[in-house]
């Protein structure tokens, strides 16, 4: 660990091991090194070589790892030089600095059942967080509503659909903007297709907010929103004309 003074906070290292290019603009970073203490769905800040001295707070999309495991998912933000970077140029054998660990974007593993809604990486801190609930005798019914522009920007269908076939207390709800995908080819896609995913037909169509704005008001229910600040803000609109209580709603823009 770095960082061991007075006034500095502390610091981890970790190395890159995997940089897996999944879209044009998005890619899976796996990492090992030293522990970080964080909590299933907070974010940490990082820094990576690439672009030294700039900070960027990203979530783990697994839980906290003994064996130093971490996961990022990470999707070029316009204008943003670390995100391109990241996604563009990261290397197996990248050292990254990881620390303050930050939020309290928490499910309690013996309280209501949990509906979490996800726009994009906004995936990644539930999906750190239904893996820790795996590790429970008896986690509460989730269900996690994914949403994304077509059906190729659902990145993670093939893992979220194992996942629910492994875990009878998890249902996966895609939701797309378009039934279509674009016109234009992205490469990385083409290059990362498999077989496993979601068939059209289990598809919803819609936003996030209308999708979750039809199935009315979650009175008895843990409910989680992460995704970008335009999608949170109107899925948080939605959930609480539909007479959803505030108190009962967690949020994260990334």
């Amino acid at each position: 660990m770095l960082g061991n003074g007075a006034h500095q906070a502390p610091e981890w290292t970790s190395t890159v091991v995997g940089h897996h290019r999944l879209r044009h603009d998005l890619a899976v970073i796996r990492l090992i090194g030293e522990f970080v203490p964080f909590a299933a769905g907070q974010s940490v800040e990082v820094q990576v070589p690439q672009q030294p001295g700039v900070r960027r707070r990203l979530s783990p999309a697994l839980p906290p790892s003994l064996d130093g495991k971490l996961e990022f998912h990470v999707r070029t933000v316009p204008g943003g030089w670390c995100s391109g970077a990241i996604v563009a140029d990261t290397q197996p054998g990248d050292e990254w600095r990881i620390g303050a660990p930050l939020g309290a974007f928490t499910v309690d593993p013996d309280g209501e059942e949990v509906v979490m809604i996800a726009g994009g990486t906004g995936l990644a801190p539930m999906r750190a967080q239904i893996l820790d609930l795996a590790r429970k005798p008896d986690p509460p019914p989730t269900y996690l509503f994914i949403g994304g522009r077509s059906p190729r920007d659902l990145y993670a269908a093939d893992m979220l659909s194992l996942l629910a076939g492994e875990l009878p207390w998890l249902t996966v709800i895609p939701v797309v903007e378009s039934l279509e995908d674009p016109g234009w080819v992205d490469e990385w896609y083409e290059q990362s297709r498999v077989d496993i995913g979601f068939p059209p037909d289990d598809m919803l169509h819609g936003t996030l907010a209308d999708v979750l704005g039809s199935h009315g008001a979650f009175l008895n229910h843990q409910v989680l929103v992460c995704g970008s600040p335009a999608m949170v803000q109107t899925t948080l609109d939605r959930l609480l004309e539909t007479g959803t209580p505030a108190e009962q709603i967690q949020f994260e823009g990334i």
